[in-house]
């Protein structure tokens, strides 16, 4: 997993220097598309964003709310190791925003997902339009920064995470080797409906050609995710913990993929937070205008989205994760938390 350890101030000077910002001198004509329309979604005042969030009655509506709210797996932790440093500092622990009532950029696709999807070559997609959305944040890792506009051509992508039951055809019309907890090839009891695990990037992509399909880019998968206007969560901005299969809920492991309807992207799309991390196509680096050196970076690892059921907070991996977060590993890693959804171009 990720060890993205950085503190603020460094996020801070580089997105204040002017070398960093030439990319996003745009930013602010896209406002129109933003939560809200104040410094703190323009990345060159992200410095002055920090104290107008907390006391702008604009700023607050958008981020901090007007009541309580269950403790949010967006907080970091409050104490941060400081990249190349062996010292620890106070970082704020931010409110968990308000969620915001804004509609579905499409309507949620008319196939229904129940608990026993089967095993098919083809699975319910939903159609994610082309376009400008907010990809990444500024109030967490480093390597989620900085917040930009970002944009996608039109593209399906699957409702749901890949089942085992989807992965047994596929591993049997390949003579793919099975998962190698599936005892003498076949599926776990019970397990038919949910998302096939123990998978590398590169299973993962076998079974999306096999499927007349591909992996959806990380850019894709978070617009996905959150829609145009840049949902912490698939659901919204408020965090709530019966919408997604996260470790606050003591889980255990995944469950099926229809499950949680209440905590579905503004696409449909279903545990796009929670129940397993999902490979997407992309190497692991840095988003556009992102100076912070990383020794991770690189084109030997690939990127993962969407969080897990399992408790990974002590590597900086968020616990049901935020659509913006982004773990990584190098392609050849199974493990119980790792599966994978697929995308098709038009």
């Amino acid at each position: 997993m990720k060890r993205p350890y950085v503190t603020l101030f460094i996020l801070i000077l580089f997105l204040g220097s002017s070398s960093s910002l030439s990319a996003f001198e745009g930013v602010a004509k896209h406002s129109h598309i933003l939560k809200c329309q104040t410094s703190c979604h323009k990345v060159k005042n992200i410095a002055q964003a920090l104290s107008d969030k907390e006391t702008r009655t604009e700023c607050k509506t958008c981020h901090v709310g007007t009541g309580p709210s269950p403790r949010s797996p967006f907080s970091p932790p409050s104490r941060i190791l400081l990249a190349g440093n062996s010292g620890t500092i106070k970082k704020p622990v931010s409110a968990t925003p308000a969620d915001s009532s804004h509609k579905s950029q499409a309507p949620f696709p008319t196939g229904k997902v129940g608990q026993k999807t089967g095993g098919s070559r083809t699975t319910p997609m939903a159609l994610v339009p082309r376009g400008e959305f907010v990809m990444g944040s500024n109030e967490r890792w480093d390597d989620e920064a900085p917040e930009y506009i970002e944009s996608v051509e039109t593209f399906h992508i699957d409702l749901h995470e890949v089942t085992n039951a989807n992965y047994h055809l596929f591993a049997s019309a390949t003579k793919r080797e099975p998962p190698y907890h599936w005892s003498e090839g076949n599926i776990p009891a019970g397990k038919e409906d949910h998302p096939v695990i123990y998978v590398s990037w590169h299973d993962a992509n076998a079974y999306c050609k096999w499927s007349g399909k591909r992996l959806p880019t990380e850019q894709e998968w978070e617009k996905a995710a959150r829609g145009e206007n840049g949902n912490i969560y698939p659901w919204g901005n408020e965090w709530s913990l019966d919408k997604s299969n996260n470790p606050y809920k003591g889980s255990t492991g995944t469950q099926p993929v229809g499950s949680y309807p209440e905590g579905r992207s503004p696409y449909g799309l279903y545990n796009m937070s929670g129940n397993v991390w999902e490979w997407v196509d992309s190497f692991y680096l840095p988003h556009p205008g992102n100076t912070i050196p990383r020794a991770e970076y690189g084109k030997d690892k690939r990127v993962l989205k969407g969080g897990s059921w399992f408790d990974c907070l002590s590597y900086g991996c968020g616990l049901s994760a935020p659509t913006f977060n982004r773990s990584f590993f190098t392609p050849e890693v199974k493990n119980n938390s790792f599966g994978f959804r697929c995308a098709k171009s038009p």
